[in-house]
């Protein structure tokens, strides 16, 4: 664990003292960091799916069906 500095609006301040008790802060904030950073991983990784499907195109259900049987056949 490391212990880092940032820096909070008023208002957001104002209410984590508020709302949590003083010994439970660093884990809410420790986990609404984790949430937006998850969420911004997935937003990065549909942008870059989004990328690639431009480049590739599409696939039908039947295409995606007939490429894994094949490949399965391929492994035995």
């Amino acid at each position: 664990m490391h212990k880092v500095n940032f820096t909070l609006d008023d208002e957001v301040r104002e209410e984590l003292v508020r709302l949590i008790p003083a010994r439970k802060r660093s884990k809410v904030a420790n986990d609404a960091i984790r949430k937006e950073l998850l969420r911004m991983k997935r937003a990065h990784a549909m942008e870059r799916l989004g990328r690639l499907r431009k480049k590739t195109g599409t696939f039908s259900s039947k295409e995606i069906v007939g490429a894994l049987k094949q490949d399965r056949a391929r492994r035995g």
